[in-house]
């Protein structure tokens, strides 16, 4: 018996030797979804929602890379999702006992203008309505409101200037005219009521079509969802103007507000938190309103951050209020194509992604939107015709405390700047762009970005064969940052085309990835990775080590203390670990979970990986995971 306890304790003394280096010695964790799995994440970018008798939650989006584009909820819960990842528009849904009604997206058999209708029991597409006559428009809503009653749908065809009027069969019965009609809602009187959004109006209609009743809300007021409160005989309006609230009028006869949900000013309010946080009734942009049999209210938010083609537009935010207004739970799916970076100041405790602050394990807590569209209207981040989609990529330095955060977007030629001030709290102030004048160069990007713990910027400019080396310069009395006039450096030719830059300047080594010669895709990596030790000291010439990585299809790298972390696209959802200093492969992270958690399929963005090295010895590594709209977090003691 004895021996073969100690054959026992030989044989797993020589497994533990020759397991992995590094395999037990790290978690994987995720933020930005409620929830973890790929079958149960929230979907991605929910634009408008509408919510059954039943409280079953219905929503609509442009795109969920692997799931149905209507997603549907109870209690918290994730119930499934209905047609493809592309098949809706995503801006107005609405439903009744057996069928579901949503803006179909642009389609080449019959382009936009749509809706269709779904069996609640089958989920299948049983009927499509053409509504619209404008049939050619791709990255807008074309039907920007539904809603039925009774054996009535109602559609906002929004260029045509009209509610148009079908029974659930399809069959139109009457248009009513009405300039660039949204949210719809009918009352217990069977009226219509129609959000002009850009007006600031909501107009209500008999069920003949007579115009009514005009309800003029105040200066700036952006009234953005509707829904009829049968319990209380009450209209409610989201309200995504400055407000960010949603306000109740009493009904019939006319119109008079009673009330408001939500805090005043929402997320920017100052005097129930800090600009920027959201939370319990710190709204961003209502896009959503229902409310349940049980007089459960539901509220959708979609916070800040556009772009052109909807599918990145914002993030899903789903409140559950209690008949007396306490929040029950909260449903998020706050990132898609997107990466957020540890924060320097908080050791890695909270995570900046080009718009949104996060924290927290399991899914973390959604800390503040960055974007503030009313005091900053011209940041690019908020930009529908930005032909990147978006700049969700957050990439995060702290020079003596102050933070400076860098918003991209997937494969960038293009890197927006911008810098936080305390009266402004988690909001990030616009500083301009490389190329733009705070650089003095119009040439885009193409061979490399790097800001460095210093704050320097270093750029590999398009067509100039250099890495120009932007010294930060300071900040100013508010904390904007300037850079001065930059120090080009020939790009080592045995690197030659160059294609990522990464700079550590409390070592001065100098990471450089190659291209692919000769291709058209200028944001593919071939593998080879040069490390120059002593850059600034002199040492522009002579790499070592050397990596070669022999991975497919390498795609983001990113470096912190003594390593470099690679992830690959089209191939693994692996990250492998390098030592800088001997360039010798160390460990791969791929899921320490088990199937706990979906890590997603591979880093299809320049910049998807960030790292960071705690003041405890932890590393902290991020990666984008656009399969289940969350963000994975590893945690890794060398």
């Amino acid at each position: 018996m004895f021996r073969k306890r100690l054959r026992a304790a030989w044989l797993a003394l020589l497994v533990g030797a020759a397991a992995p280096v590094g395999h037990a010695q790290y978690t994987t964790d995720w933020l930005a979804n409620t929830h973890g799995t790929l079958a149960a994440h929230v979907g991605n970018g929910a634009r408008s929602m509408w919510v059954a008798p039943e409280g079953v939650i219905y929503t609509s989006s442009r795109w969920d890379e692997n799931a149905g584009g209507m997603e549907i909820y109870q209690n918290g819960a994730t119930l499934g999702t209905i047609g493809a990842h592309d098949e809706f528009q995503g801006g107005a849904i609405t439903g009744n006992a057996t069928s579901i009604f949503v803006a179909l997206g642009y389609n080449r058999s019959f382009g936009s203008g749509s809706v269709g209708r779904y069996d609640r029991s089958s989920n299948a597409r049983d009927l499509r309505i053409a509504v619209s006559t404008w049939t050619g428009i791709q990255n807008a809503d074309v039907i920007t409101g539904l809603a039925t009653a009774g054996t009535l749908l109602y559609a906002s065809d929004f260029y045509g200037n009209r509610v148009r009027v079908y029974t659930t069969d399809g069959v139109w019965q009457r248009d009513i005219g009405v300039q660039q009609p949204g949210a719809l809602a009918i009352d217990g009187a069977g009226n219509l009521w129609v959000a002009r959004a850009s007006a600031g109006v909501v107009a209500q209609f008999s069920p003949a079509g007579a115009a009514l009743h005009t309800i003029q809300m105040a200066a700036g007021a952006h009234p953005s969802a509707l829904c009829f409160d049968a319990s209380t005989g009450e209209l409610l309006v989201g309200d995504e103007g400055p407000d960010m609230n949603i306000k109740r009028y009493a009904l019939p006869g006319t119109p008079t507000q009673v009330g408001t949900f939500g805090v005043q000013g929402g997320y920017l309010d100052t005097t129930t938190g800090i600009k920027g946080q959201v939370g319990d009734k710190r709204f961003t942009r209502v896009v959503g309103i229902g409310k349940d049999a049980a007089g459960n209210l539901y509220v959708l938010d979609n916070a800040w951050g556009g772009d052109w083609d909807l599918g990145r537009n914002g993030s899903t935010d789903i409140h559950a209020y209690s008949p007396t207004g306490t929040l029950q739970w909260t449903l998020q799916a706050l990132n898609f194509e997107a990466v957020a970076a540890p924060d320097p100041v908080t050791d890695g405790a909270y995570f900046y992604s080009g718009n949104n602050i996060y924290t927290g394990t399991s899914g973390g807590t959604f800390v503040a939107n960055t974007i503030d569209p009313f005091s900053w209207p011209s940041d690019p981040r908020l930009n529908m015709n930005d032909y990147q989609r978006g700049q969700h990529f957050g990439q995060l330095v702290a020079v003596g405390g102050k933070r400076i955060l860098v918003a991209s977007g997937q494969n960038p030629d293009t890197f927006n700047f911008y810098h936080f001030q305390p009266s402004s709290g988690y909001i990030a102030i616009p500083d301009g762009s490389i190329p733009g004048k705070p650089f003095n160069t119009n040439l885009k990007v193409t061979a490399g970005f790097a800001i460095d713990g210093n704050g320097d910027v270093w750029a590999g400019l398009a067509r100039t064969n250099q890495i120009y080396h932007y010294p930060l310069a300071g900040f100013d009395a508010n904390g904007k940052p300037s850079w001065g006039a930059a120090t080009p450096v020939q790009i080592p030719r045995t690197v030659l085309p160059l294609t990522r830059i990464i700079y550590q300047s409390d070592t001065d080594t100098m990471i450089l990835a190659q291209g692919i010669s000769g291709s058209w895709d200028w944001t593919a990596m071939n593998g080879h990775v040069e490390v120059y030790h002593g850059w600034k000291a002199g040492n522009t010439s002579t790499p070592g080590p050397v990596i070669n990585l022999t991975g497919a299809n390498p795609k983001s790298i990113a470096a912190a203390g003594h390593y470099l972390f690679v992830g690959y696209v089209h191939t693994v959802p692996n990250v492998d670990v390098f030592d800088l200093t001997t360039g010798s492969f160390v460990t791969t992270l791929t899921n320490s979970n088990s199937s706990a958690m979906d890590v997603g399929n591979d880093v299809d963005s320049m910049y998807g990986i960030r790292a960071y090295l705690r003041s405890t010895g932890e590393y902290v590594i991020t990666r984008d995971n656009y399969n289940g709209s969350s963000i994975v977090v590893y945690r890794w003691r060398p």
